[in-house]
């Protein structure tokens, strides 16, 4: 356990929190009992932490495999306040994204880390990799830039009463932050946000002129399919 006012060097915890924030499937699932035996044998969280954290081991080793798996779908693929790509609450869909995504990606280079082509650089599992090659100074340092999205995701996930709560409050105790719930904006579904307007739906009640009028044109997202790093 960490002294008081010492920075952890917890370069395995933040690897373990990045590999139970990615898809469930089966190799994940197949390793659990090595990621928790490494978060107690690193011992640099909290033991209400590790609580939670055993907790969610727990109920993905339990669960059905495809329960699972849909479950993990629904909560993080579906909903803005939920997503683990940080920029999607920072940027949302501006077109200042696409330049913080390559700065991001471009300080992982530097750090001698490539993603794979279909891998998007904000994606906390992604980031929680990088952070986890850092000196312990400069990794809290990291973690305690992205606290506030941190704490929103968090807080969003507590509303879901989902165990995946457990992984944010870990990181913000990593981040040297207190972990609380904050206030939120009515969340959209990601699905409804980039939803194509029927073609002969007339007038819908959003987004849409009138029928004498321009139309306003709606694109559809490109979907991503994102693999974790093997465990």
């Amino acid at each position: 356990m960490n002294t008081p006012n010492r920075i952890p060097h917890a370069p395995r915890t933040l690897r373990v929190l990045a590999k139970l924030l990615s898809y469930p499937d089966a190799e994940l699932r197949r390793h659990l009992p090595e990621l928790r035996a490494a978060l107690h044998g690193e011992g640099v969280l909290s033991p209400a932490r590790c609580t939670g954290l055993d907790e969610l081991i727990d109920s993905l080793a339990q669960a059905d495999a495809l329960d699972a798996e849909s479950s993990y779908v629904e909560l993080f693929d579906r909903g803005r306040a939920t997503s683990l790509h940080l920029f999607e609450h920072v940027h949302g869909d501006s077109r200042e994204r696409g330049p913080a995504l390559i700065d991001l990606a471009q300080t992982y280079e530097k750090a001698g880390l490539y993603l794979a082509p279909e891998e998007l650089p904000d994606y906390l599992p992604a980031v929680l990799e990088f952070v986890s090659t850092q000196p312990p100074q400069e990794a809290r340092a990291f973690l305690a830039e992205m606290a506030h999205i941190l704490s929103a995701v968090f807080t969003a996930l507590q509303r879901h009463q989902s165990c995946y709560a457990s992984v944010l409050a870990a990181l913000l105790e990593l981040a040297g932050t207190e972990t609380q719930t904050v206030e939120l904006a009515p969340d959209e579904a990601l699905d409804a946000s980039w939803e194509e307007p029927q073609i002969f739906g007339g007038c819908s009640s959003r987004g849409q002129a009138k029928p004498d009028q321009p139309q306003p044109v709606h694109i559809i997202k490109k979907s991503y399919v994102i693999e974790g790093d093997r465990a």
